[in-house]
């Protein structure tokens, strides 16, 4: 209870607003960052005449301590203060703006007046300039985060196109989107998620081109959160799902900027989270997550091969392994003889069912995948030669599994990798053992129900009020002209319409260009 009523105590002191007082302020905010030992904070009398007491402290490490000395410490130390007439409010007011104006040589300020924004902007790496006499505070913008540079893409590489990614910067990842897109019409609110974490969030849009439905959903989601901690932009994508029984993302995340400003241009928007190196985008549909970056920088033909494989590889994810055990268990028939011969041949002295024969590879692949994602780079990648083929070898020279089912289920983890989105893979992953589950219980017609039951879910899936299977299901709501951008990509001198995510009224991208 002292330790509640203690915290509860302190709540009620971050609540308050800024005193003229200069010293119950700074009894204040030691007592709120008590036992913060990375705080830095520095009392003195500023001014020739040093008759004014000032107060400046911030978080060590996460500002810059050369810019505080240069341009906040030296100029208050060595001008002239003047005195004013008048209440003390007043001559606290002009104080303020006097030194705002000329003293201080920089242009982020701002004048906070609650204690609480004074508390939150030390520990967001800013730092607080305060005044005897003054009502308010001084903002000074000094973050400096200790974060890596910008490097290349790891998850969605590319051959062409650009080789940039995003960071753990939140800053920094709006400059390589502000870059790609300079128009006065991408906007960039800032927000705060998270009651201890302070998170910032940064939510992108062009303007004229997002559907206001959408943006006012997302900002009002956004608002609603109470969270204790966003830690990633994973945290937020979980806390801002509309339906959560699908193993289907509502969001797309994506590392590289290009990708990004292509989203926006769309009519989309973006959720960029600080200490994240992902960035969110939505509304979303099914094919969305079958685009990659290089397919607008290929050309067409290229581009429409390369995604017809992707889709082709998707079906194989999902059912290539309960195909197998459909038709090898239940329906032979369908199969051609010297086919079905080879497989009982194969299986001569298999001790398993096929269905367990299945399971225990699709398994053990499960494992060597998560085991190659947690070691090292070098080691991750030895990890997953040596189990594919030494363990592979063994477990069939065993006579544990056949040749037949190492073959499908590589078949499988190849197909799942030619998606070039990872949360979608994952969503195959999981279906492929519900499929397995029904081919294993009915058969053929088990595998063509679970295709049926897969088809409704998705039908019925909305992204931000967008149809998941967008324009499949909807085509009327888009006219037809979200096709040339779907299985097939054709020219861009032929794709003159934006996407149905953009704002009725402006779809046309191309000048002159007729749809």
């Amino acid at each position: 209870m002292i330790l509640l009523d203690r915290f509860h105590g302190r709540d009620q002191k971050i609540k308050g607003r800024v005193s003229r007082q200069l010293s119950k302020n700074i009894f204040l905010v030691k007592e709120i960052l008590k036992d913060c030992n990375d705080l830095v904070e520095k009392e003195f009398a500023c001014g020739i005449d040093r008759d004014h007491s000032a107060y400046l402290c911030y978080i060590d490490g996460l500002a810059k301590t050369d810019m505080l000395e240069e341009s906040i410490m030296r100029p208050l130390l060595h001008c002239r203060l003047e005195h004013y007439e008048g209440t003390a409010e007043v001559k606290g007011r002009k104080l303020l703006q006097f030194v705002e104006k000329e003293v201080l040589e920089m242009a982020d300020m701002k004048e906070l007046s609650q204690l609480e924004d004074v508390v939150t902007q030390i520990l967001s790496g800013n730092t607080i300039l305060m005044f005897q006499g003054a009502a308010s505070a001084i903002m000074i913008s000094s973050k400096m985060f200790p974060t890596r540079g910008v490097q290349a893409a790891d998850q969605e590489v590319a051959i062409r196109g650009p080789k940039d990614s995003f960071s753990e910067s939140l800053r920094t990842n709006t400059a390589l989107i502000r870059r790609r897109i300079r128009d006065s019409r991408l906007k960039v609110e800032q927000k705060t998620a998270g009651e201890r974490s302070k998170t910032d969030i940064a939510l992108m849009y062009i303007d004229d081109l997002v559907r206001p439905d959408i943006l006012y959903s997302i900002q009002n989601r956004l608002s609603h959160i109470t969270m204790d901690g966003i830690l990633d932009s994973g945290m937020l994508e979980q806390l801002l799902v509309e339906d959560w029984r699908t193993p289907f993302p509502h969001f797309q995340h994506t590392q590289r900027p290009d990708k990004t400003a292509s989203a926006l241009l769309e009519g989309r928007i973006v959720l960029v989270v600080d200490n994240s190196p992902d960035v969110l985008i939505l509304p979303v549909t099914w094919n969305t997550f079958f685009q990659a970056s290089d397919d607008y920088y290929n050309r067409w033909e290229a581009a429409t091969f390369a995604r017809i494989l992707r889709y082709a590889a998707a079906f194989l994810a999902i059912g290539l392994p309960a195909f197998y055990i459909a038709a090898a268990n239940f329906h032979t028939e369908i199969l051609p003889t010297s086919l079905i011969l080879s497989f009982a041949q194969a299986r001569n002295g298999i001790p398993f069912p096929i269905v367990v024969e299945v399971l225990l590879m699709e398994l053990e692949f499960e494992l060597l995948r998560e085991a190659g994602i947690r070691l090292p780079g070098q080691l991750g990648g030895t990890i997953g030669i040596v189990g594919g083929l030494i363990v592979g070898q063994a477990a069939v020279d065993a006579g544990i599994v056949s040749t037949i089912v190492v073959i499908v289920v590589s078949l499988t983890a190849i197909a799942s990798f030619s998606i070039p989105n990872e949360t979608m893979t994952t969503a195959f992953r999981l279906l492929k053992f519900g499929f397995i589950a029904m081919a294993a219980l009915w058969g053929i017609y088990g595998f063509f129900l679970a295709w049926l039951f897969l088809a409704i879910h998705l039908s019925s899936l909305e992204s931000f009020g967008v149809p998941y299977l967008m324009p499949t299901v909807s085509g009327t709501m888009a006219a037809g002209k979200d096709h040339k951008d779907y299985h097939f990509r054709l020219p861009l001198s032929g794709m003159n319409e934006r996407p149905y995510f953009t704002k009725k009224g402006a779809r046309i991208r191309r000048k002159g260009g007729k749809s």
